[in-house]
Parts: C-alpha cells; sequence; structure tokens
C-alpha cells in the first residue's frame, strides 16, 4: 500500500511539473501601454486614444519640440507619417526571413520617416503563421524582425532606437488556416514610441 501511494505522490509531482511547464510556455511580453496590437486605434496598433483628442493632445510642447515639431501642422503631418509608418508590415515567404524587393521598398520609406523624426523610437515584431512548433516560430518570427532590423541598421539608423521582439504565432493577425491567412501572419510589424 505504500509502495502504491509512492508511486501516486510520484506521478502526481511529474503530473503537476508537466502542468506548470507547459503553464509557462506561453508567455506574453510586455509592452509599453499604449502600444502594439490591441493598444487601440487601428488595426496596426497605432493608438489614437494616447494622443488624446486632437492632434498632439498626449505630448508637452517641449516633448514636440525635441521631436522637431514646431507648429500644429506639423504635429498633424507627423500623427498622419506615424500611423502609415505602423500600419504598413512587410511579408515574408514560408519558412524565410529573407527580405523580398518590396518588403525592402517599404523599408526605405520607413528610414525616410526615421530620418526626419530621429527621436522617434521602432519595436519590431517578428510574427509568424501557426505551422510548426512554438519554439520554432519564436526563433523565426526573431529571424525575421532581425532582418528587419539588420536592414534599418545598415540604412544608417542608430541601433539605440531599434528593438525587436518575437511573437512567433501569438499574435495572429488572420485567423484562417488557409494560405491567404499564413501569408498575412508572416511579417514584421512595426511599432513607435516617442
Amino acid at each position: 500500500m505504500k509502495m502504491e501511494m509512492n508511486k501516486v505522490g510520484r506521478v502526481l509531482v511529474v503530473l503537476l511539473f508537466m502542468i506548470s511547464a507547459g503553464a509557462c510556455a506561453k508567455k506574453a511580453v510586455p509592452t509599453q501601454p499604449g502600444f502594439g496590437p490591441g493598444a487601440g486605434g487601428t488595426s496596426g496598433g497605432y493608438d489614437t486614444g494616447r494622443m488624446g483628442e486632437g492632434a498632439g493632445g498626449g505630448l508637452d510642447d517641449a516633448r514636440w519640440r525635441e521631436l522637431g515639431i514646431n507648429s500644429e501642422a506639423e504635429k498633424q503631418e507627423f500623427l498622419n507619417k506615424a500611423e502609415s509608418f505602423e500600419n504598413q508590415d512587410i511579408y515574408f515567404d514560408f519558412d524565410s526571413y529573407a527580405l523580398s524587393e518590396p518588403a525592402k521598398r517599404i523599408l526605405d520609406a520607413k528610414v525616410s520617416f526615421l530620418k526626419r523624426y530621429p527621436k522617434v523610437h521602432v519595436t519590431i515584431e517578428g510574427h509568424t503563421d501557426n505551422r510548426g512548433t512554438n519554439e520554432y516560430n519564436l526563433a523565426l518570427g526573431e529571424r525575421r524582425a532581425n532582418s528587419a532590423l539588420q536592414y534599418l541598421k545598415n540604412s544608417g539608423m542608430n541601433a539605440q532606437d531599434l528593438n525587436l521582439v518575437s511573437y512567433g504565432e501569438e499574435r495572429p493577425l488572420a485567423g484562417g488556416n488557409d494560405e491567404a491567412s499564413f501569408a498575412k501572419n508572416r511579417r514584421a510589424h512595426f511599432v513607435l514610441s516617442y
């Protein structure tokens, strides 16, 4: 009887370990409040609410001047360009982190924005479709984000202003299990902070 209780105890310990390991397998990556997908605003992660009602409601005048923005018209131009910046992802082929020519053109436009507003910081998020293991997809998402980061660095951007995070398959843009949905999820997304 004592031996059976010992076996049951061992099985319970193993089960508890497996359950706790499974619960730890997928951790949410913290983001700054108001940034990233699901933060509000448009689907690209741009949160118009964080800026308040009207242009620049969330930043004080000193911060706008630090960004090189001195008038209401410049604020509105910046906000429009920032929204466009965040809403334009780059996409990857299946199981690839190589940048396509269309992706490079999008990144070149992002470089122009970042050169115009050098005090802006960017987080590059790597995403994958849901095929493959969690570990593999997190690694692939990181390689995708890193490809974009390296391109921006090679274009003269300051590495201190660029961050990356991999979400793997955790934040799909499209929920289907078809090639069109998979293609939408194989992306790098860009989130600004300023």
